[in-house]
């Protein structure tokens, strides 16, 4: 398990950074995904990836708003793009899911990460390319609460787009509901451990840029264990990650990834 975990911390942080310059087009309208998430998506970020699939008017609606990505042109700054970023990332992998169910896994599908399949602002780019060349040497620390890979140990899928004027608060919120989630991220005070995502391991670099993962964790973490994190000896550990499907149905709830996966 050791030597998995290595392995995917390594995939994960040694990506070459090539798509450092791809634009995102300004503009984008979230109407239509905003319904989509709030039709599909529980209150514990589960996505209801069956029915979406077999709903053709539905699946036209996330294509048409995928589209809007594709478009060369007037190119996103600041807030807006990192915003359309993260709706990006988060939207390509539902699209790459609902084209691929049913699956127990997003390690179950051939380069799901690396390959260059996604159209954004005239440019093909890979997820690893959104995320580790245009989001994290940027927005950092913060696209890792609201960046969703379809697993079941990401942070909850929210059931809202990101935007500009909110960008903010969203990130804050997303912090505060998944660090909230006994599931994901324990406090245990008998024992002087905070037991946390994975993430903060495997990003650990993007987190001391904010001061460390304890100090990210204390700033919003629930208010019981905040006296916990405040101790200078209280441990932090990391919890192994679960990367079955994020699916409201029965999939993705007893996967186990192996090498072979890992492989894709």
């Amino acid at each position: 398990m050791k030597t998995r975990i290595h392995l995917l911390a390594v995939f994960f942080l040694s990506a070459p950074l090539l798509c450092g310059a791809a634009d995102v087009p300004a503009g984008i309208k979230n109407n239509a995904y905003n319904r989509l998430l709030e039709k599909y998506v529980n209150a514990q970020g589960l996505v209801a990836y069956e029915k979406w699939k077999n709903n053709a008017e539905d699946m036209k609606a996330l294509d048409d708003y995928l589209a809007q990505f594709a478009a060369s042109g007037n190119a996103a700054r600041g807030d807006e793009r990192y915003a359309s970023l993260v709706n990006a990332y988060n939207a390509f992998v539902l699209r790459w899911i609902l084209q691929n169910y049913p699956t127990e896994s997003i390690w179950s599908l051939k380069s799901s990460f690396k390959e260059r399949r996604h159209r954004l602002g005239g440019t093909n780019v890979s997820l690893n390319d959104i995320e580790n060349d245009m989001l994290r040497p940027e927005f950092g620390w913060r696209c890792h609460a609201v960046l969703v890979c379809a697993a079941r140990s990401c942070p909850p899928l929210q059931r809202s787009a990101y935007t500009a004027s909110a960008l903010n608060d969203q990130v804050a919120r997303a912090y505060r509901t998944w660090l909230g989630r006994t599931d994901l991220n324990e406090f245990l005070i008998d024992k002087n451990e905070a037991n946390v995502s994975s993430i903060f391991k495997w990003f650990k670099g993007d987190f001391d840029q904010a001061g460390g993962v304890k100090s990210v964790v204390a700033k919003y973490a629930p208010p019981t264990a905040k006296p916990l994190l405040e101790k200078a000896d209280s441990k932090i550990t990391y919890k192994p990650y679960n990367w079955g499907l994020n699916d409201q149905g029965p999939h993705g709830r007893n996967y186990k990834i192996n090498i072979i996966d890992f492989l894709h």
